[in-house]
């Protein structure tokens, strides 16, 4: 199996996971708030709903990036990924600042005085903040593991679902207890938290497709591993470009100027395969030789 067969079916794999476990909590959570009494356990029952139509676009935005190069396309679709990544931050972030204005409009109108919910509410808030957290660490561990901006974007999604449901539980604490007020002001601080996710998963797609140069230590090891090569006397130019969630280099490299074009052809060839070798990532590398400065 190819690293972009391992990627799709892995991703594939994630997004099922999320769509099941979403259709299931948003039914259960539907049902708690409708027989305990809770407006608050429906509003997160329907943002659990909303939440399949987020790892359908992840689903869509991985299929598409696996797509072989074409004429159109002659380096391959990587960055259609992180325009799935930003759509997601976009309804992340459209996530938190509706759960922010309607926290304030609450806070300012006084409106915060509701019936007791039933104890079911309660344990269902419960189960879902649990569940969320256990989705969120798993969508997470697999998308660091193929280095997937959607996959990661869906992730903190979950997060941000948890994070709601913590609110409602707030709420609904609060409201059994006669202090109505917790629920929007736990949820002003759940937005903060949602808004700097979105920003982070934003910025990090837009990295990848405004040709981002490798991080510091990348860029040693990849120096380092040439260096390593018989022939290789010196590494006259090194740049890296970051396409979706793959890597292209182009290098210079300085060898001894008495050698035939077959011999320091060679040299490239074999400083070629290492990077591919050591560096999973790298999809393509040009490697030019010069003649070493005297």
């Amino acid at each position: 199996m190819t690293n972009a067969d391992n990627y799709e079916k892995t991703a594939m794999k994630v997004s099922i996971v999320s769509v099941i476990w979403n259709l299931l909590l948003s039914a259960g959570k539907l049902f708690a708030g409708i027989f305990a009494n809770s407006g608050a356990m429906i509003s997160d029952a329907v943002h659990s709903a909303s939440d399949v139509f987020s790892t359908i676009i992840v689903m869509i935005g991985v299929k598409i990036s696996g797509k072989d190069s074409d004429n159109d396309h002659p380096y391959g679709h990587e960055r259609l990924e992180c325009v799935a990544a930003i759509i997601l931050a976009t309804v992340l972030a459209a996530t938190g600042i509706g759960i922010g204005y309607g926290a304030v409009v609450k806070i300012m109108a006084g409106d915060y005085n509701v019936e007791m919910p039933g104890i079911l509410a309660l344990v269902a808030a419960v189960v879902s903040i649990l569940v969320k957290e256990l989705m969120f660490w798993y969508t997470r561990y697999y998308a660091k593991q193929i280095d997937s901006s959607a996959l990661m974007a869906d992730a903190w999604h979950h997060r941000s679902d948890s994070l709601s449901s913590i609110g409602a539980l707030i709420g609904i604490i609060g409201a059994r207890l006669g202090f109505g007020i917790m629920e929007p002001l736990a949820s002003v601080v759940i937005c903060i938290f949602i808004e700097k996710a979105a920003y982070d998963i934003f910025m990090d797609a837009v990295n990848k497709m405004v040709d981002k140069s490798c991080d510091d230590e990348t860029m040693e090891k990849i120096n380092a591993c040439a260096m390593n090569i018989p022939g290789v006397e010196n590494i006259d130019l090194l740049r890296t470009r970051v396409f979706g969630n793959k890597i292209y280099v182009d290098m210079e490299i300085a060898a001894d100027g008495n050698k035939t074009l077959d011999e320091t052809h060679a040299v490239a060839e074999r400083v070629h395969d290492a990077i591919e070798q050591e560096f999973p990532k790298v999809k393509h590398i040009m490697v030019h030789v010069n003649p070493a400065k005297k």
